[in-house]
C-alpha cells in the first residue's frame, strides 16, 4: 500500500497546488482547467464541469517518486489546528541538515508564502530539535527541520 493523495480542504485550489509545487520543485501546479486538453475531455465525459475542475487541483511529481497534493474547494474556511501535519526534512534525511541551511530554506517558503509560527530550538532527550512550525497561504500547519 502507498499514499495516493496527500489532499487539503481549501478557500483556493489553484493557489495552494502553486505554493506546494514550489515548496517540493514540482513544476507549476494549478487547478484542473489548467490541465492538458485529453485530461479535461476525459474529466468532462466523466460527467465534471467547468466548475468541478476550477475547484480542484494537483501538485504532483513527474517522476511519480515525491507525494501528489490534491486540493479541492470547500465553503467553509479553516477554523482550528491541523490534526495532521507534513514535517519536512532539509537534506537527504540521513541525520540533522545543518541549521543555516534549515534556516535559508525557511526564508525561500516564506518568499513563497508561508508564514513562521515558531521556531524551536531544543533537546527530546539525548536528540536535539531544530525546527520551525511554519503555515501555507491557508494556514495549514507544516515543520521544517
Amino acid at each position: 500500500m502507498r499514499i495516493g493523495n496527500i489532499t487539503f480542504d481549501c478557500q483556493d485550489p489553484g493557489r495552494l497546488a502553486r505554493f506546494w509545487a514550489a515548496v517540493f520543485g514540482y513544476p507549476a501546479g494549478g487547478n484542473t482547467l489548467a490541465a492538458p486538453e485529453e485530461f479535461k475531455r476525459q474529466l468532462r465525459e466523466a460527467g465534471l464541469t467547468d466548475e468541478d475542475l476550477a475547484n480542484r487541483a494537483l501538485a504532483e511529481d513527474p517522476t511519480g517518486e515525491g507525494p501528489r497534493f490534491y486540493f479541492h474547494k470547500v465553503p467553509e474556511p479553516k477554523v482550528a489546528k491541523n490534526r495532521m501535519h507534513l514535517d519536512l526534512t532539509v537534506g537527504d534525511g540521513r541525520g540533522p541538515a545543518p541549521r543555516h541551511e534549515v534556516d535559508a530554506e525557511v526564508e525561500r517558503l516564506v518568499g513563497l508564502g508561508a508564514t513562521v509560527i515558531r521556531k524551536s530550538d531544543t533537546a527530546w532527550g539525548p536528540f536535539p530539535e531544530y525546527y520551525y512550525v511554519l503555515a501555507d497561504p491557508e494556514g495549514n500547519e507544516f515543520c521544517v527541520q
